[in-house]
């Protein structure tokens, strides 16, 4: 699936109150792209992964997914969407405590009515090193295995694209490091799009393709 962002802005209040927090930002997204966007706290990064993902709508600008507006799309055609096309991994892990790691990999399937594919659960599980964790609530899981259950939730639809917001930020430098290596590699056997949103050189250095933005406005790094 091809990504292509054209002109997004996202503008806050008015007259004085007025705040530019994205300003005209493009960008292609292909198979198996490996992107990272690093920028300041504030600098906009957080809002361009929620527009890019359909999580917020801009004030301006068109983003197409293989050639379809999805801003065109109603709330619930978005929600759909988003739930069987991308996948999401947030800083805060986001795993329901009552829940075991299987429960909460295969949540965004029971969402959409479906059944999940023991066999794909299992390899995705044995990709990062935590199959024979399934069956345990979070409070007994480590933070990278907190971490690897989100990435397996994320993955566990068979989305096209995954958006990484601080994928790392609650994690130790070595357990961050870890993660970083297993998402570059599930996301190149399963040939998914992957785009981390960073404030860390070290793990924006790990991308093929770089970006920086800075007071909204985003920019590619050169070879």
């Amino acid at each position: 699936m091809n990504i292509e962002a054209k002109d997004l802005s996202k503008v806050y209040g008015g007259g004085e109150n007025r705040v530019t927090a994205l300003d005209r930002a493009s960008l292609s997204i292909s198979p198996g792209d490996f992107i990272s966007i690093m920028g300041p706290s504030g600098s906009g990064k957080s809002t361009l992964l929620h527009l890019l993902s359909g999580l917020d709508r801009p004030t301006s600008g068109r983003l197409t997914y293989d050639g379809r507006d999805i801003y065109s799309l109603s709330d619930r055609e978005l929600s759909a969407f988003r739930r069987r096309r991308i996948g999401f991994i947030f800083q805060q892990f986001r795993l329901l405590p009552v829940l075991t790691a299987r429960e909460n990999i295969i949540m965004p399937l029971l969402l959409d009515r479906k059944q999940p594919d023991e066999r794909y659960l299992q390899e995705l599980a044995g990709m990062l090193g935590i199959r024979d964790r399934l069956t345990h609530l979070p409070h007994e899981l480590s933070g990278g295995q907190q971490q690897r259950t989100a990435i397996a939730r994320a993955l566990i639809a068979g989305p096209d694209v995954i958006f990484a917001d601080e994928p790392t930020g609650n994690l130790d430098s070595k357990s961050g490091g870890e993660v970083m290596e297993l998402l570059k590699t599930v996301g190149k056997e399963l040939g998914k799009a992957l785009v981390v949103i960073t404030h860390d050189s070290r793990i924006a250095a790990m991308a093929a393709r770089r970006l920086t933005i800075v007071d909204g406005v985003l920019s590619e790094v050169a070879e």
